[in-house]
């Protein structure tokens, strides 16, 4: 009776430990039938400047916008680092997000681990994700691993820790180390555990971070629970490891077409060329702008003019997953400084937020403008006009077709064939339009039409 006893107590603790937890039932990246990888193709990610956000520049504070971006209809929430930031080689008075000196700490200046884990659970009772901002490739040089393990570092001939280009702020980490990369984990497992985020975006993901230390990370991680992987690197190898990778050379063309050094013919070439070589699954992050490309190259009226609604309606339309930064919603018309204080203006004075609302929806709605295989390819449907884009991407039994003149003058739109033909209403206007193959479509400036048909 004593040998049968033992196997029976640990079958029903073993039962017990099957069933799940309130805070199972709250998170929704606890469910694991569909991963959040597949659950996001759908969505939108919103990278969040906690420090310029709002005008206390808190955890706290910002918490409190949370309905808003729901409202919006965001479905991730990226969170740039919230650990300490260096003191020693501070760039100027705040110093850099991404000078991490303390991997599982939050930045007092920023709140405490209550309010981060409040902010978690904040974001999944609205039903949203939140990954973390993570740094794996350097850190502050007052991080505590400078003098405990100055062997985690990358060294030069002399034994001196280095640096990477002018990012004198920083030191370089040497993940060829196995007491590196297992020091590294064991932090991003801190997190998981502690604060039940939802996954990392990886900063710098490829650079001098060998693929094997990802393989590494996403075995031990993984298990404790459903995490989305987002790398900040362009490489279609990346996506052996991560479910979603930057489309950076998306944002240089459009980049170039805002200076008038690209045309819609590189866009359509860029996506086939990108489709050949990632395949439809993986996940393409596809932005107008975000920290870096605003604080450095300028805010998307700087590079895009009046032009910045049609490329936004580009980003979520044709190709992958799309991504807003803290402000753009609103117009955000000015560089944020990255070193010191700075508050958005959330005054919205050209109305933005209603459009970008109406971009979100309209991503979600229509799976034929779905991230990945999930949603359809787009098919050009014109090609004598290098200045418009008009495409047509079909999943089931919805269709969207969208044109947009990216110039500052009137253009035609001229079809290739009969098959997009028809009459439509404009998703934005309500106005109708006939496309026809014998009758041109006539655009004013940058204007944008989107059409939907069979809507799911």
């Amino acid at each position: 009776m004593k040998n049968l006893l033992f196997p029976l107590i640990a079958l029903l603790v073993l039962l017990q430990g099957c069933k799940p937890s309130e805070s199972d039932k709250v998170s929704p990246s606890t469910a694991k039938t569909v991963s959040i990888a597949n659950d996001m193709a759908d969505g939108t990610i919103y990278e969040v400047n906690i420090r310029q956000h709002t005008e206390a520049g808190t955890i706290k504070a910002f918490t409190e916008d949370l309905p808003r971006l729901k409202e919006l209809g965001v479905k991730m929430l990226w969170i740039m680092p919230v650990q300490p930031i260096g003191v020693k080689n501070r760039k100027e008075p705040l110093g850099s997000y991404y000078s991490i000196r303390d991997y599982k700490k939050v930045n007092p200046e920023f709140g405490t681990e209550e309010d981060f884990k409040n902010l978690v659970n904040k974001t999944h009772e609205l039903g949203m994700y939140l990954i973390l901002d993570w740094v794996p490739n350097h850190t502050a040089w007052d991080h505590p691993w400078i003098t405990e393990h100055p062997d985690y570092y990358a060294q030069d001939g002399k034994g001196n820790i280095v640096y990477e280009a002018d990012w004198t702020d920083i030191a370089l980490l040497d993940h060829t180390n196995p007491q590196t990369r297992a020091a590294m984990i064991e932090a991003m497992q801190y997190w998981t555990t502690n604060f039940n985020i939802d996954g990392f975006r990886c900063d710098h993901a490829g650079h001098e971070i060998p693929l094997y230390f990802w393989e590494e990370a996403r075995s031990v991680v993984d298990p404790e629970k459903n995490l989305f992987w987002l790398a900040e690197w362009d490489g279609a190898r990346m996506h052996l490891e991560f479910d979603a990778t930057y489309a950076w050379p998306l944002l240089g063309i459009t980049d170039k077409m805002g200076k008038g050094e690209a045309n819609a013919n590189d866009l359509a070439n860029w996506i086939q060329g990108d489709l050949k070589e990632y395949g439809q699954k993986p996940i393409r992050l596809t932005m107008i702008t975000n920290h870096d490309e605003n604080s450095w190259n300028g805010t998307e009226f700087e590079r895009y003019g009046e032009g910045v609604k049609t490329f936004a309606t580009f980003i979520f339309t044709a190709y992958g997953v799309p991504m807003l930064y803290s402000g753009q919603e609103v117009g955000l018309d000015k560089r944020l400084k990255f070193f010191e204080k700075d508050t958005i203006d959330w005054s919205d004075p050209k109305e933005f937020q209603p459009f970008y609302k109406k971009l979100v929806t309209l991503h979600k709605d229509n799976q034929a403008l779905w991230g990945s295989d999930q949603g359809g390819m787009a098919v050009r449907i014109n090609n004598e006009d290098p200045n418009v884009y008009a495409f047509q991407r079909t999943k089931n039994k919805n269709k969207v077709i969208a044109i947009l003149n990216f110039s500052g003058k009137p253009q035609e739109c001229k079809l290739m064939d009969a098959s997009s033909a028809g009459t439509y209403q404009d998703y934005f206007t309500g106005e109708t339009f006939e496309l026809s193959v014998s009758k041109p479509l006539k655009l004013d400036a940058w204007q944008y039409v989107v059409f939907v048909t069979d809507k799911l």
